[in-house]
């Protein structure tokens, strides 16, 4: 891994081409390095990844094999940041290629990649990926998007349902990662938003995102097939989420992709149940109806309440020390999941409060709005 130089501050995002006042505001990641793995280079698709990350001045480390190499450190925070410093360009392995129900967002999960530059302070990630946080970009991106018609009209989460059955089989990118923060580097989600788009069957591609940079996307022939939604919290609460996209950015990129015909959404996750949240909740519901403005939009809502597993907890108190957010037992309940894993969740008062609230304030400022889901 060559010398061991000091490692650049964590959030190490740069600001896009001046100009373009929607893409200024998008924080776009610049890895320290790219891994690329021997049998990346087997692929077109892995070679391009390469190519895009060498033109921005990123140093590019062919591995002489698939095995990740990162310089051991005893220093846990150094860790940290060389891992989220790092792309590594590999191959989804057959397993990882076998969709999986992903409820209640869609029918299937689909992979285009694995982990996430950003430093959220409450990353539901940080407790199901092994081993150090670097952000694994798959380049076998045709055998991936081979898989997925074996899929069609067999799921169960929106297929054959009477709330959301008019959505067809639908295929969710951003459960392991946001694509979009990515996607510069990548191109994986251009390419998956092109495949749909020619896909002539009753499917639908989603994703969500925490960033704003969506200037790649708005000229994708999408056909309509493609969901893109944004991930927000309030600013008072966004601080939690380290090398994000400023909220009013993701904003203004959501009405960007509707008026290029896409179809949008919120996901507003994880909701906070902090001192004020009523307000600032409100204030944020009110920002996004304002945004819409004049523009006829299919838009959904989902509303996810923030919780943790005990090994997340330890995971990200270790990599967050400094972070005030609230995970002790204060409002919390222990909740049992289909797998007999335990996770902390807010308490039947407090979620029937966050429930009404949310429900009123978007019928009252987004009336054409759809909630999905509550979890």
């Amino acid at each position: 891994m060559g010398d061991r130089a000091a490692a650049a501050p964590i959030g190490g995002h740069e600001d896009a081409a001046a100009g373009n006042p929607q893409a200024a505001s998008s924080r776009l990641w610049r890895p320290k390095r790219v891994l690329l793995t021997r049998s990346a280079r087997s692929f077109d698709h892995g070679r391009a990844i390469a190519e895009r990350a060498s033109a921005l001045g990123i140093e590019i480390i062919e591995l002489p094999s698939d095995r990740l190499m990162l310089d051991r450190w005893t220093d846990p925070r150094r860790a940290y940041a060389e891992a989220k410093q790092t792309l590594a360009v590999v191959n989804a392995s057959p397993s990882k290629r076998r969709l999986q129900p992903i409820a209640p967002s869609a029918d299937w999960r689909v992979d285009l990649a694995e982990g996430c530059p950003a430093h959220c302070s409450y990353c539901y990630l940080a407790g199901s990926l092994k081993g150090p946080p670097i952000t694994r970009a798959y380049a076998n991106l045709p055998e991936i998007l081979a898989a997925l018609p074996d899929y069609l009209g067999k799921g169960s989460v929106t297929s054959g349902t009477k709330l959301r059955g008019h959505e067809g089989t639908t295929y969710e990118a951003s459960c392991y990662t946001d694509p979009l923060a990515i996607e510069h580097i990548t191109g994986s989600l251009s390419a998956l938003i092109d495949f749909f788009g020619r896909w002539n069957a009753d499917v639908q591609l989603r994703f969500t995102t925490k960033f704003s940079s969506v200037t790649p996307l708005l000229a994708r022939d999408h056909g309509g097939r493609t969901r893109m939604r944004i991930s927000v919290n309030p600013p008072a609460f966004a601080r939690h989420e380290g090398g994000t996209s400023p909220v009013a950015a993701r904003i203004a990129g959501l009405r960007l992709m509707a008026e290029a015909g896409y179809r949008i959404g919120l996901t507003i996750a994880p909701i906070i149940a902090a001192p004020g949240w009523r307000d600032v909740y409100g204030d944020l519901i009110d920002e996004v109806a304002e945004a819409l403005l004049g523009i006829p939009v299919d838009l959904t809502v989902e509303l996810i309440t923030h919780r943790y597993t005990p090994g997340s907890k330890e995971v990200l108190t270790r990599w967050y020390p400094g972070s005030d957010l609230d995970m002790s037992a204060r409002n919390r309940v222990e909740k049992r999941t289909k797998f007999g894993s335990i996770k902390h969740v807010y308490d039947p008062p407090t979620m029937a409060g966050l429930k009404s609230f949310f429900e009123e304030r978007i019928s009252q400022a987004l009336p054409g709005a759809r909630i999905l889901y509550f979890t």
